[in-house]
């Protein structure tokens, strides 16, 4: 544990005023900075949340705010003793970020006991806001839900209307199967197989094999980052998507298609919150963010951090303090939400931060304009449609008498 805080990155960032006068705020990005995650969070997040805080101002509105980041590792026993290090010794008010559903909800635990703030913009499991939700948690950008009511549904429709799943063997990739499973059977399809693979895992032949032999059409791909990058290649070595069957990549972010490249990744459909070419605004955000981050535009998490990052300051603004982590997330639930990446949206009493969901196909070679022209949008979901309505999570909060709207 010790080489894991040694090992720890800390990076400050302080805008400074009136300092004295100003009300201090501490934000913790928390994520993974060296696995197979790092690309869609990693040091992209900690650029992400120092926009943020820039474009709030923070002097301007009586703020000080200082920004520093570490490693899971994701490891629920690291992320939850990091944690608890910068709740009880280094003065951190809130955590984002926070890839790995495992350790999101050890964190999660740790921030309730603590009564600080956890904006989670990186781990999937729906269950983040169902049976494990808390008044210090809200679960931004995306969820197990949203993504198979996306691209679960979406497959089914064009005719895959037999699965079997590859499936990350931990908290995310068994409720993300358990989701998609419910939305295919939901429309009419059905479930013939599926195995787990360890976490990570770089070879995925022999899962792909047991996939190729159940004849199901579609090929569930229940993981995130390098072992989606992995499967997909293996897929294609394989040649999979030429006998009849599909691949349905139910989470996979921009940077790991760019990755994989179009040659590989073309026709795979999937679901986002966020895309870098979707309107004026994400372009702008993403050039900002690209000439910091050696070129690279902004996944989903990262965009997720700042659109994140902006609401928190919101309401640490209105109650001129940071301390009472409850209060302030009752806050982020009270005003309404509303940010160049996210557009205008609700955090619910669940916690579950409710914005559009987009459903995209990744662009054939000769389609695509350059490096990170990737997607083509093919229908906008609305975030009532795309995320479980509040009375079906089961989360203990919205059974308190005012909670539900």
């Amino acid at each position: 544990m010790r080489q894991a805080f040694q090992a720890s990155i800390v990076l400050t960032a302080f805008f400074t005023g009136a300092a004295e006068a100003e009300t201090p705020v501490k934000i913790g990005i928390l994520g993974d900075r060296s696995g197979v995650y790092s690309d869609i969070g990693g040091e992209g997040s900690v650029v992400a949340a120092r926009i943020a805080v820039e474009d709030f101002k923070p002097a301007e509105h009586g703020l000080n705010v200082e920004v520093v980041s570490a490693d899971h590792q994701n490891k629920p026993d690291i992320g939850s003793a990091l944690a608890r290090q910068w709740f009880d010794r280094d003065g951190v008010d809130a955590i984002f970020d926070v890839p790995t559903s495992s350790v999101a909800l050890a964190v999660s635990q740790v921030t309730k006991e603590k009564n600080k703030a956890f904006i989670d913009t990186g781990a999937g499991t729906a269950d983040l806001t169902g049976p494990q939700c808390t008044p210090n948690t809200v679960h931004w950008a995306y969820d197990t839900v949203a993504l198979a009511n996306g691209t679960g549904s979406a497959m089914v429709k064009r005719g895959g209307d037999t699965w079997f799943f590859i499936t990350a063997d931990y908290v995310f990739g068994h409720t993300l199967q358990r989701d998609t499973t419910a939305v295919v059977e939901k429309n009419g399809g059905k479930v013939i197989g599926s195995v787990r693979a360890p976490f990570p895992t770089a070879d995925f032949s022999s899962f792909l094999l047991q996939a190729q032999g159940s004849g199901a059409k579609v090929i569930g791909l229940a993981n995130a980052g390098g072992d989606t990058i992995n499967a997909v290649k293996q897929a294609g070595e394989f040649g999979l998507t030429g006998k009849g069957q599909a691949l349905a990549a139910l989470l996979i972010y921009s940077s790991d298609v760019h990755s994989l490249g179009t040659k590989v990744a073309q026709g795979l459909v999937l679901t986002e919150p966020f895309y870098w070419d979707l309107n004026d605004a994400s372009r702008a955000f993403s050039e900002r963010f690209a000439d910091r981050f050696s070129g690279k535009k902004p996944t989903s998490n990262q965009a997720g951090v700042y659109s994140g990052v902006l609401h928190y300051l919101k309401a640490v603004e209105a109650l001129k303090s940071a301390k009472d982590g409850a209060a302030t997330v009752a806050k982020m639930k009270e005003i309404p939400t509303d940010d160049p990446l996210f557009g205008k949206g609700e955090v619910r009493p669940d916690g579950r931060k409710i914005h559009n969901m987009y459903l995209f196909e990744v662009k054939k070679p000769a389609e695509s304009k350059g490096e990170w022209d990737l997607y083509k949008l093919l229908a906008t979901i609305p975030g009532k449609e795309a995320f479980r309505p509040l009375n079906e999570g089961g989360c203990p909060l919205v059974t308190k008498p005012g909670a539900q709207r």
